[in-house]
C-alpha cells in the first residue's frame, strides 16, 4: 500500500483523532519534564493580540478560550442536527443527557465534600464536577463501530450540559465579578443570531461575524467565552431535506478535520503541561487526592447512572439505541475524564495556593487517565460480541 494512501486512511477513521490526541498528551508531558519545560511554559504564557482592543491575551489563553469555542461550535452543530433529526428527537433521548448530567454533578462534588468538608480544601468542591468533551469524545472515537452512534451522541450531549453546568458553577461560586454590561451586549448577539434564522438567512458569514462579536462580549463578561460556540452553533439555519445539504451541515463538515487533527492535538499540548513534583504523590493520598480522584471515577459513575436509571425507570427517559447498561457504565466512566476543566476549577478554587493546585493537577491527570483506560476497556468488553455495522457500510 502507498504511503499516501495509507496516511488517507488513517485520518479517514474514527480512532485517528483519539490516537492523535493521546499522543499529543505524552509528548506534552514529556516536554514539561524534560530541559524543555520552562520554555515551553514562557511560551504558553506570552502574549499576542492586540491591547487597544483589549484583546492582549497569552497563547494558552487564545487555545483554551478561543480555538476550543470552535470544537464547541462542531460539537453544538452535531448536538442541533440530532436534536432535530436524528438520535436525540425524541423527548425520551433528548431528556437523558440532562437527567445523567445533573447527576454527574451532584454525585461527585458530594463524594469530594465527603472527604474535604471542614478541612483548607473545601473551597475545591466543583473540580470534580466537570467533564472534558474533547478528550471523552476522543476515547470514545477510538471504538469505532464498536460503540453506536447513539452513544456517542449520548456522551457529546452530556458533556456540554455537564461543562454548561460547571461554567454556571463558575459564574456563581468562583467568578470574583460579573461585567453586566458586556453580558447583557452577549444576549443582544444571540437575539441577533436567532432573527437571522428565523429570517431565513442562509449564508454562513452573517452567522460567523455576529458570532465573533459574542464571543469577544462572553469573554469580557466574566462567562467561559466557549460557551459561545454552542449558542452560535443553535442559531445556524438547517432544513428537513435529505437531498439539499443545509448551512448546518455544510459547516460541520467543513469544520471537522481542522478540529478533529489540528485544534484538539494543540489543546492536548497546551494543558498536559504538567511538571511532576514529589509532593503531588503525596498528595494523591491526602483528602484532596481522594476527593477528586473518587469524584471523578466513582462519582461521575454513579450519579450518570443511577439519574439515568431512574428517569428510563420513570419511563421520562430511555436508553440510547442499540445501548446497554454495561455500555452506560463505560460511559460513566469516561465521563470522569475530568481534566481541562477541571483543572480550571482548582487553578479558581485554590488561587493563593501553589501546592494546592499542583496537587490537584495531578489527581485530576490520574483520575482522568484511570477514568480513560477502565471506561475505554468497559465500553470494549461489552461491545466485543455485539459490533454495531452502521447502515451505510451495509
Amino acid at each position: 500500500m502507498k504511503l499516501s494512501v495509507y496516511f488517507k486512511k488513517f485520518f479517514q477513521s474514527s480512532q485517528a483523532s483519539g490516537i492523535l490526541l493521546i499522543f499529543c498528551v505524552i509528548f506534552a508531558l514529556i516536554i514539561a519534564n524534560s530541559s524543555l519545560g520552562n520554555g515551553f511554559q514562557a511560551l504558553l504564557g506570552s502574549k499576542i493580540g492586540f491591547e487597544s482592543l483589549h484583546l492582549d491575551y497569552s497563547v494558552s489563553i487564545w487555545i483554551n478560550d478561543g480555538l476550543m469555542a470552535i470544537f464547541f461550535l462542531l460539537v453544538g452543530l452535531e448536538i442541533k442536527r440530532e436534536l432535530l433529526e436524528g438520535e436525540l428527537s425524541s423527548f425520551k433521548n433528548a431528556s437523558l443527557p440532562i437527567f445523567a448530567a445533573i447527576g454527574g454533578m451532584l454525585i461527585p462534588a458530594v463524594i469530594y465534600a465527603g472527604f474535604n468538608s471542614g478541612t483548607d480544601y473545601s473551597n475545591g468542591w466543583g473540580i470534580p464536577m466537570a467533564t472534558d468533551i474533547a478528550f471523552s469524545l476522543a476515547i470514545i472515537s477510538m471504538l469505532g463501530k464498536k460503540v453506536p452512534a447513539s452513544l456517542k451522541i449520548f456522551l457529546a450531549a452530556l458533556a456540554i450540559v455537564d461543562d454548561l453546568g460547571a461554567i454556571l458553577v463558575i459564574a456563581i461560586f468562583y467568578t470574583d465579578q460579573i461585567h453586566w454590561n458586556y453580558l447583557l451586549l452577549s444576549f443582544g448577539i444571540v437575539a441577533f443570531l436567532f432573527i437571522l434564522n428565523y429570517l431565513k438567512i442562509k449564508k454562513i458569514v452573517f452567522y460567523i461575524i455576529p458570532g465573533l462579536f459574542l464571543w469577544y462580549f462572553l469573554h469580557h463578561s466574566g462567562i467561559h467565552a466557549t460557551i459561545a460556540g454552542v449558542l452560535l452553533a443553535f442559531s445556524i439555519p438547517t432544513n428537513e431535506s435529505t437531498t439539499i445539504i443545509s448551512p448546518l451541515e455544510k459547516l460541520e463538515h467543513s469544520l471537522h478535520y481542522p478540529v478533529s487533527f489540528i485544534i484538539m492535538p494543540i489543546f492536548a499540548l497546551t494543558n498536559t503541561n504538567i511538571a511532576f513534583k514529589n509532593s503531588m504523590i503525596d498528595g494523591l493520598f491526602s483528602s484532596l487526592g481522594l476527593g477528586i480522584i473518587g469524584g471523578l471515577v466513582l462519582g461521575k459513575l454513579i450519579g450518570i447512572n443511577l439519574f439515568s436509571w431512574i428517569a428510563v425507570k420513570l419511563k421520562i427517559s430511555s436508553l440510547p439505541q442499540n445501548s446497554s447498561w454495561k455500555q452506560m457504565m463505560g460511559v460513566g466512566l469516561l465521563a470522569g475524564i475530568g481534566f481541562t476543566m477541571s483543572i480550571f476549577i482548582a487553578l479558581l478554587s485554590f488561587k493563593n495556593e501553589i501546592d494546592f493546585q499542583d496537587e490537584a493537577k495531578f489527581a485530576i491527570l490520574i483520575a482522568s487517565v484511570i477514568a480513560a483506560v477502565t471506561g475505554f476497556l468497559v465500553l470494549n468488553l461489552s461491545s466485543k460480541n455485539n459490533e454495531i455495522i452502521e447502515e451505510e457500510d451495509d
